[in-house]
């Protein structure tokens, strides 16, 4: 899995001239699979490939790679770890994630994108003791999305989910919600409210305020999107709170 991380990351500094069009503003033609923590409705074009990193807070680094197999179906893999940027020793994920997609229905006139999936990729530091992440991965979930033609583009998107990180007896269906607004051609700002119903017992994470992020996403190149987190304003963590995270997420997209 380690050789699986290096290979992400030497392919994001090959790559500029390889892409296609990236995901952020008024000319994306490919959809978000995720805003930030929360899963869309987006899937994977069949024949399109997207390798990705997350870089959060503790030196965590996530590799991801999705695959457009179907015209409706999307897989992805994930791996990463925590201390993986910073000294000592990285401490790696046991497991690699997958994230599968279904889309139920495109979008039209007055319908939204209807999509189901699981996703069993979490964020943050792995609690042995709890089984589970910081941030618990989405799990089953079913979600939605719709655009609107406001100044550019608005997209509006809601999900529906259950993680199967349970050990912690918090496991209750969770509820997300959020936008993506676009201000210029390779430019967009994206906003999500998680409520975190499965997240508001514990004695350790957190304290029932629910996760409010916000974020860029910027088209730099053909097929390079990159974007910037504040993630946790709500200071909902109990675990090293602070005012905001900091993450950077990268993302390329080519077809094959």
């Amino acid at each position: 899995m380690k050789n699986l991380l290096s290979v992400f990351l030497t392919l994001f500094c090959l790559a500029p001239n390889l892409f296609s069009q990236g995901t952020a503003g008024e000319n994306a033609n490919y959809q978000y699979r995720f805003l930030i923590d929360m899963p869309t409705a987006g899937v994977l074009d069949k024949g399109l490939v997207s390798i990705g990193t997350d870089y959060l807070p503790y030196g965590v680094v996530i590799g991801k790679l999705e695959v457009g197999v179907f015209e409706d179906v999307s897989f992805g893999i994930s791996y990463g770890g925590v201390n993986v940027i910073g000294a000592g020793n990285p401490d790696w994920y046991k497991l690699p994630a997958v994230d599968l997609r279904f889309r139920l229905f495109k979008e039209t006139l007055f319908m939204p994108t209807i999509t189901l999936g699981f996703n069993s990729q979490g964020k943050g530091t792995f609690s042995e003791s709890a089984g589970r992440y910081a941030i618990k991965s989405p799990g089953f979930f079913g979600a939605v999305s719709k655009n609107f033609a406001l100044y550019g583009y608005l997209s509006l998107h809601g999900s529906a989910s259950y993680s199967l990180e349970t050990r912690d007896a918090d496991n209750f269906i969770n509820i997300s919600g959020g936008f993506e607004k676009t201000l210029s051609e390779n430019f967009s700002i994206v906003g999500e409210y998680d409520f975190a119903f499965n997240d508001n017992q514990s004695e350790v994470f957190g304290k029932g305020n629910g996760y409010l992020n916000l974020g860029i996403r910027w088209t730099l190149g053909e097929g390079f999107t990159f974007g910037f987190d504040l993630r946790d304003l709500l200071n909902n963590k109990k675990i090293n709170p602070s005012t905001a995270d900091r993450a950077i997420r990268i993302e390329f997209i080519r077809n094959i």
